[in-house]
């Protein structure tokens, strides 16, 4: 029985990860209502937007961006716009994402503007001592020399102090999600003035996350070339986290989503995570300040800062990672612990998808692969089980006839073993090296934006998702919504078929309950695999399929029929 305990085993085991899944990753939590707060630079040179300041009063989206004077971004990729009051990047719209699957939903927005809903926002200034020399705030007028900003057109944008500073603001956009702020301040005055460069992104209210174990979503940053993850949950109980770096980068993470901040890679920063609640209302902000830089009489100092607002493209990252110098920016993708296994998976992949244009068949491919790199330890444990399935009648002739000596049966039965050369340890062999595979394509399919609504063929639109039918309204014949837990569709039964055909050319159990066990295994894994992303239940059913293949061609030649 030494086998089947086995077995049975590195079954329990996969039950216990599906459930682990279902458990930590699959709850997610109801958002709690999203208020407004608004931000601004403190007087001082210290990290901006620390201290509470008034709040706005609630307005439409659309009639703030209406009411106050703007310079249009018109990007490839994306739309927005820039507060001429303030100066605030907050109107960012991501135009080749949209909410859901269907065409006609609405274009994902990242940022919205201060005294909106959910404002998010993206804010550079200076900051100094002297009570003497105004520096612009939020309530500042720019003047703007164009009023559009696209790849080809930069803005720049200009106040005077009156106190004889000139404050010069160019912005410059790629053709993709990266803005370049470059400020400068020229001075007619008669005494050096000392200021501070900052960057600040703020967010209203409470977030919208998902709350999943293995996704980490809130604030984010390489700081000292260490990664920092600090969830709003931890932001609340620790309302400041302060650091230094020299380059890197910080900002708010969503699953698919980031707004980073980017300072100068060769110059030295302080930065905070911050968390208040002015009146009530949550507010949480990422900033760095720059290092004093004395402006002369007739002089002029310099700040350069980049902001990404966009969508976590793994190649659009390391590729700014790479052009533009900046430490680990790919690590904002949750790779997770298991990086060194999760993100050579996705890698793969992408060099497989670009031969083939579709995820689906990238998985089916990437299954045959795998199943190729382990079918030496497949193949030895197929063959193990098929001997142990033609030395059934015999197995069980031992344990009827020392049915009353449990040691002496398991005595022959060790015996019979070796004399056949049967290792009973393999049979779980390819449970077992199959497990880390699930977990990486389970990671790659739920964090990488690759994967959102990626499409497969037929009903399957969204590989990331489960799969939208149910056999219990008969796969949308019946006008009926089923609860979430009874969403078992066309893909989960096919996996569930697999795993039972599969389990039928194993060695069968000579105890009952064990026999029953087996017989509920695949509706157990179907029923549990119903809300998994589509993606991997392709992956599993597939799996099967060729395991069966496999297995049953050993069979045939060891005549194990």
């Amino acid at each position: 029985m030494m086998e089947q305990r086995n077995l049975i085993l590195a079954i329990v085991i996969s039950i216990a990860i599906l459930v682990g899944f279902q458990f930590f990753f699959d709850q997610p939590k109801p958002p709690a209502p999203a208020p407004q707060t608004a931000s601004s630079p403190a007087a001082t040179p210290a990290i901006p937007g620390a201290a509470p300041v008034a709040l706005p009063v609630l307005r439409e989206r659309t009639e703030i961006l209406a009411d106050n004077p703007r310079v249009t971004i018109e990007t490839p990729r994306t739309k927005g716009s820039i507060a001429l009051v303030g100066g605030r990047i907050d109107d960012i719209v991501l135009t080749g994402y949209r909410e859901t699957v269907d065409p006609n939903s609405p274009q994902v927005t990242l940022l919205h503007p201060l005294g909106a809903k959910d404002a998010y926002y993206a804010e550079f200034g200076w900051s100094t001592t002297d009570t003497s020399q105004p520096v612009p705030s939020q309530d500042t007028r720019w003047t703007a020399d164009f009023d559009k900003l696209t790849p080809t057109q930069p803005v720049t944008l200009t106040w005077d102090n009156g106190k004889g500073l000139t404050f010069i603001r160019q912005y410059t956009v790629d053709k993709d999600y990266m803005i370049t702020v470059t400020q400068r301040v020229d001075s007619k005055a008669a005494t050096p003035v000392v200021l501070h460069p900052y960057a600040l992104a703020s967010r209203s209210g409470t977030p919208i996350t998902q709350d999943f174990f293995i996704l980490h979503e809130g604030a984010i940053g390489v700081l000292g070339d260490v990664l920092q993850e600090h969830k709003y949950k931890e932001l609340r109980e620790k309302p400041e986290i302060t650091g230094t770096t020299k380059g890197g980068w910080l900002g708010f993470t969503d699953k698919y989503w980031l707004v980073a901040l980017i300072p100068d890679q060769a110059d030295s920063v302080k930065t905070s995570f911050r968390y208040s609640k002015p009146n009530g209302i949550e507010k949480f902000q990422v900033d760095y300040l720059g290092d004093a830089k004395t402006l002369a009489p007739g002089g002029s100092v310099e700040a350069n800062h980049r902001l990404f607002a966009g969508a976590k493209e793994v190649s659009l990252l390391q590729r700014y990672e790479t052009d533009l110098k900046i430490n680990r920016f790919d690590y904002a993708v949750d790779w997770g612990w298991f990086f060194f296994f999760t993100k050579p998976i996705f890698q793969l992949m992408e060099i497989i998808y670009h031969q083939v244009g579709n995820f689906g068949i990238c998985i089916l491919v990437l299954t045959v692969i795998i199943k190729l790199l382990f079918f030496p330890l497949a193949n030895r444990s197929y063959v193990t089980m098929s001997k142990m399935k033609k030395l059934t009648p015999v197995m069980q002739e031992l344990r009827e006839k020392y049915a009353g000596d449990n040691a002496r049966m398991q005595q022959e039965l060790m015996g019979l073993y070796k004399r056949e050369k049967i290792n009973p340890l393999s049979g779980c062999l390819p449970i077992v090296a199959q497990i880390p595979v699930f977990f990486a394509l389970y990671k790659v399919l739920f964090v990488t934006i690759e994967m959102r609504h990626a499409p497969f063929f037929g009903w399957i639109q969204d590989l990331s998702a489960a799969d939208p039918t149910t056999v219990f309204n008969l796969f949308g014949l019946i006008p009926w919504a089923p609860p979430h837990f009874l969403m078992i569709g066309a893909w989960p039964l096919i996996m569930g078929v697999t795993m039972w055909l599969q389990m039928k050319l194993n060695p069968t159990p000579t105890d009952p309950i064990q026999a029953k066990m087996f017989m509920i295994m695949p509706v157990v894994f179907t029923f549990m695999l119903g809300s998994f992303p589509a993606g991997l239940v392709i992956y599993w059913a597939w799996n099967n399929t060729l395991s069966i293949a496999q297995q049953w061609v050993i069979m045939r030649r060891l005549g194990a029929a």
